[in-house]
Parts: C-alpha cells; sequence; structure tokens
C-alpha cells in the first residue's frame, strides 16, 4: 500500500510489485491519494487480514502526517506483517522468536553471514537508531553475541566510537 506521491516510495512499490512478480507472487497494489484518511486505510487492512489469500501486507512509509503510522503497523495482523514492525514481532525480535525481521537488518545479516564475518565477541557500532533499521540490527547483531554499541545525533565523539568497531552498521539517512 502507498498513500500519497512520494518519490522515493512510488520507486519502492514499484520495485517491490517488479520483485513479486519475478518470484511469481501473488502482489495486489493498492496507491492511494495523500488525502486518504486513516479509517479508509484501516478499512483496507482489515479486509486484508481477514482475506485467506493475502499472506503479506506491506505498508510503505513514511505515511502522510495526518495519519498515525503507530495506529496503521497495529493494525496489520502480525503474521501478515512482512516489514517485521508490528510491535508483536518487535517483541519477538527482543525475545529472539520473531515471525518477521524488518528487510534491511535482516538483509544486512545475511550479508555479513555470506561474508564469512563471524560477529561472537566483535564490536559493533550501529549509528542510527531508527524503528525500522537501527534498532532491530542491534537486536540482530546481539542475538549473533557482538557487543553492540548504538550512535545517534546526541552521540559524544562519534569518531571515537565508530573507530573501536570491528563491525560498524550505518543506519541514518544522512550526517548532515
Amino acid at each position: 500500500m502507498l498513500v500519497g506521491e512520494d518519490p522515493a516510495s512510488q520507486i519502492y512499490v514499484g520495485r517491490k510489485a517488479k520483485a513479486c512478480a519475478e518470484v511469481g507472487f501473488l502482489s495486489h497494489e493498492y496507491r492511494l491519494p495523500t488525502a486518504t484518511d486513516e479509517e479508509k486505510l484501516l478499512k483496507i487492512i482489515n479486509k486484508l487480514n481477514k482475506d485467506k489469500s493475502i499472506h503479506g501486507i506491506l505498508v510503505q512509509l513514511p505515511l502522510p502526517k495526518h495519519i498515525s503510522t503507530e495506529k496503521i503497523i497495529a493494525a496489520i495482523d502480525p503474521h501478515k506483517d512482512v516489514d517485521g514492525f508490528h510491535p508483536y514481532n518487535v517483541g519477538g525480535l527482543v525475545t529472539g522468536t520473531p515471525l518477521f525481521v524488518s528487510c534491511t537488518p535482516r538483509g544486512i545479516m545475511e550479508l555479513l553471514a555470506r561474508s564469512g564475518i563471524e560477529l561472537t565477541g566483535k564490536e559493533a557500532v550501529v549509528v542510527g537508531r531508527s524503528n525500522i533499521v537501527g534498532k532491530p540490527m542491534a537486536l540482530l547483531l546481539l542475538a549473533q553475541n557482538a557487543t553492540v554499541t548504538m550512535c545517534h545525533s546526541k552521540t559524544k565523539d562519534l569518531g571515537l566510537v565508530t573507530g573501536r568497531a570491528d563491525v560498524l552498521i550505518a543506519a541514518i539517512a544522512s550526517l548532515t
């Protein structure tokens, strides 16, 4: 689902639809105008939650400011929350039993594994504390026995902290 005309979001949704087609996944696209109200979006999610032929729901973020991201994410059935953003899935990530994991952190972990990087005992520094990348990334690194430090916009002496990292994950849009 895409609400609004954000150019980057349009590209992401297009790529997701293309990827689904390439691997043979059934994919329904909902492109809604920016003015769409929260109630309409919640009704669509509720319909998809009940539809047994739908196995995954993706709501492209960011949403327009008049729609509560937290409310929309919480409305998605955790068993269909393939982005791993629902509080149930985040809690599962904390306890080591998630149904789904955010795709970027999951991809980074796969990249580290395929590169043969052993994380046990390594000092991993994550720059960024977003719910989408930074926090899940830190939890996944902890699950692999890395010692994790999280940095953010208020971190003092970022260079010192990042300089001691064995593994450095930059999970921010910009340093400026």
